[in-house]
């Protein structure tokens, strides 16, 4: 049975706004790194002195760094079971669609580090929407508790570690020709295909980031809005959110505590430097910024339903409605600010400008996908996977056609 788009319900503005706000957080995290890679980042932040640039780093440390990628991820793992719900409710519910619909994702994914940059993530969530397509039709109960196992799991480096040294990969060879100077000359000075070569090293160096620290908080998320999509949870959020208070507010104290203890006393300790200690202390900091992260959503959401700051918040749904696009813009846009293609600034952007920047090109996309969607229905690369996942050349444009003949043909 060939499948046919879904014709969804009046879209739900919270969740448009949540994505919105989501890829806010992920440009001002990504910028920082397009400005200095990871190899030159320590030296590259040592000369920045000022207090602004203090407090920017600070701001940074504080409500942004490993807050915004489990929201992501999160809201992608509730899509895949809002979709795969609708298409169960036709009797049409199969894996072929999903991995078909997951394949081409990847190979966008391929597309955005071989000419964009090198810290795609989409690859990363094609393979992991299809283990999560898997799980569609398991108990509630095994996907809360796999959600909870990978996000506790304390073995990751020592895993894969072993693969890695099972299968002979070393993921540090690929950049030890390179130096923070040299990585700086080609991205501000060198050729389009030098830098192509460059990205694609650079992701094969920060594999080990990618499945080791990425990967499992992707993993948990994904199946923590599959378990929330399950329950129809998006149907009723503002009952969820009013139900869930009193537990997010104590989770969002304690976790805060321990993330200003860790950020301004721990990190310049003695105990810091015992490399177990040490793990440890980062593996709860990681924990305590995902519970930040779900703690942003549930703040909108209260903001949302139970204040006149609504109004704030909806600009926001536009960049959300086309979140892939603005994905792929931001790299872009990244690529013109610091290579040779464009203005040459790597290493150039303090964190006050780096942040400032960010915030900037955000709001010009917000401006620009209200602009795009009072004409179209989707964001261009949100049409090109959905034609390619529907294998249809499906309509974009918002409103009826005349054909020659006067009868109206259907958007």
């Amino acid at each position: 049975m060939n499948k046919q788009p879904t014709k969804s319900k009046k879209r739900i503005d919270l969740l448009d706004i949540y994505r919105g706000f989501a890829i806010l957080g992920i440009f001002v995290v990504n910028i920082v790194i397009m400005n200095s890679t990871f190899l030159n980042q320590d030296e590259f932040a040592k000369q920045w002195t000022s207090n602004v640039d203090k407090i920017s780093e600070k701001i940074l440390q504080l409500f942004f760094y490993t807050k915004f990628f489990p929201i992501f991820s999160l809201l992608f793992g509730l899509g895949i079971s809002m979709q795969a719900l609708k298409l169960f409710d036709k009797n049409q519910l199969s894996f072929s669609f999903f991995a078909r619909r997951m394949f081409i994702l990847f190979l966008i994914g391929v597309f955005h580090i071989v000419f964009l940059w090198s810290g795609d993530v989409l690859n990363l969530y094609a393979i992991i929407g299809l283990f999560t397509t898997l799980m569609i039709e398991k108990s509630n109960k095994l996907i809360l508790t796999l959600s909870v196992f990978f996000l506790f799991f304390p073995f990751y480096d020592q895993l894969f570690e072993y693969v890695f040294n099972l299968i002979n990969f070393r993921p540090e060879s690929y950049l030890k020709d390179y130096t923070g100077a040299s990585v700086n000359e080609i991205i501000r000075n060198g050729t389009y295909r030098q830098g192509i070569k460059l990205r694609l090293l650079e992701y094969l160096t920060n594999v080990p980031m990618l499945f080791g620290f990425l990967a499992p908080v992707a993993i948990s998320m994904f199946l923590l809005g599959l378990y929330l999509g399950k329950n129809k949870v998006h149907e009723s959020l503002d009952l969820f959110i009013n139900k869930v208070r009193k537990p997010i507010l104590l989770i969002a104290v304690l976790t805060n505590i321990y993330r200003v203890i860790f950020l301004f006393i721990l990190v310049k300790h003695e105990v810091f430097l015992s490399e177990i200690y040490r793990e440890i202390f980062i593996k709860l900091m990681v924990l305590c910024d995902v519970a930040m992260g779900l703690f942003y959503l549930w703040l909108i959401g209260w903001i949302y339903f139970n204040t006149h700051m609504k109004k704030i918040l909806l600009p926001l749904k536009y960049a959300g409605r086309m979140a892939l696009t603005n994905y792929i813009m931001q790299s872009f846009i990244g690529l013109i600010i610091f290579s040779s293609i464009g203005f040459s600034f790597y290493e150039s952007l303090s964190p006050s400008k780096t942040l400032m920047t960010a915030f900037f090109v955000f709001i010009f996309q917000i401006i620009l996908s209200k602009i795009w969607l009072s004409y179209f229905r989707f964001g261009p690369f949100e049409w090109i996977w959905r034609c390619l996942t529907y294998k249809e050349l499906l309509p974009i444009k918002k409103k009826n056609t005349v054909p020659n003949n006067g009868s109206y043909e259907k958007p």
